[in-house]
């Protein structure tokens, strides 16, 4: 947590306690810095995320998560489980040994049983609300659970049960911990840095577009964190690290979520607006406030690269790489926009 947000919690008091920790964490985009040094503007505000830390299963209860536990994590769009893989005698291993595989297996495990209380506990009512009387929605809901309760029989996580847009809907509501996108990440030593592939080996499982693995060396990423710009990149060379492991990490965060940005730019202010992938243009602009929605005429669009071969936005006017686009318009990453609309 230190790491990603450049935070400063007390990591050795920590184990055992069950507090949440917030912070929100700008994503990098050189896209965003650039636009920056043409704009000049007087702010510029890039996409952020925010992550929440919480102490794990180590210093959980032996049984397992607790109720308050489990429901920081049902707030959540995506999991980000980080699994030990380095070796400190100053450290102890409540489990004593190093087995990263084994311990994800038990964090899945908890959140199988988890679902599978929601899945049981719903089906239950169902069958006695059906009883009395029964409707095609209740019909449609209990046997989309026997679909679910089939797979966490089987210890398989649902964000791999194949559901159509209105199956999304009907189960959104339970937040399954099993159905969230998942970032395993491994907690290596300095010395395994440049041998990522061989530490995420056993991990190959967890892959787009529902999860996906890295390693970090958390502790080494700490004391980058702490340094000024010049002295981290210095330690990062001698390391033969040539990005920082947390700009990936929250990267793969931002991309796993399915999510893009677009840009406003002026001399006001240089912005990323977070969308999902595939918002049509009203959408975008609801981003920005509903009124731009609600009154949606026309935007005003053109992309990244396009800007940037000219480097002005008259010029891409002339040349006709800006495009007046209408409410089917999908949104690409990098577009930037100007909306036109009328409330």
């Amino acid at each position: 947590f230190n790491a990603l947000t450049g935070a400063q919690v007390d990591t050795a008091a920590y184990s055992g306690k069950t507090e949440a920790h917030r912070a929100i964490v700008n994503v990098p985009d050189e896209r965003v810095e650039r636009l920056n040094e043409i704009f000049a503007p007087k702010k510029k505000i890039p996409a952020t995320i925010e992550y929440i830390d919480l102490a794990g299963l180590a210093a959980e209860k032996k049984s397992g998560f607790s109720d308050q536990f489990l429901g920081h994590i049902r707030l959540v769009d995506a999991i980000l489980a980080i699994v030990r893989s380095f070796s400190n005698d100053a450290v102890p291993h409540t489990a004593n040994s190093i087995d990263p595989p084994r311990d994800l297996r038990e964090i899945e495990a908890e959140f199988v049983l988890s679902d599978m209380s929601i899945v049981e506990n719903r089906m239950d009512r169902l069958q006695r609300q059906m009883k009395s009387k029964k409707t095609d929605a209740d019909a449609r809901e209990f046997a989309l659970l026997e679909r679910c309760k089939a797979f966490l029989d089987a210890e398989k996580p649902l964000r791999h049960l194949q559901m159509s847009a209105e199956e999304e809907m009907i189960v959104r509501g339970y937040q399954f911990l099993t159905q969230k996108p998942l970032i395993v990440v491994v907690n290596i030593d300095e010395s395994n840095i440049r041998n990522e592939a061989q530490v995420l080996a056993p991990f190959q499982d967890y892959a787009a577009p529902y999860a996906a693995a890295l390693s970090i060396s958390a502790q080494i990423e700490m004391e980058i964190r702490q340094l000024s710009d010049d002295e981290a990149q210095l330690f990062q060379a001698e390391l033969g690290i040539a990005e920082s492991a947390m700009a990936r990490l929250i990267r793969t965060s931002y991309d796993l979520l399915g999510l893009i940005s677009f840009f406003t730019v002026g001399s006001d202010e240089v912005r990323a607006w977070t969308i999902e992938q595939h918002t049509k243009a009203p959408q975008a602009a609801g981003a920005i406030h509903t009124d731009f929605e609600r009154g949606f005429i026309r935007a005003e669009v053109v992309h990244y690269d396009d800007f940037i071969a000219r480097t002005s936005l008259p010029q891409c006017k002339t040349d006709g790489v800006m495009r007046l686009e209408g409410k089917e318009y999908i949104v690409k990453d990098g577009d930037i926009i100007n909306f036109r609309f009328a409330v």
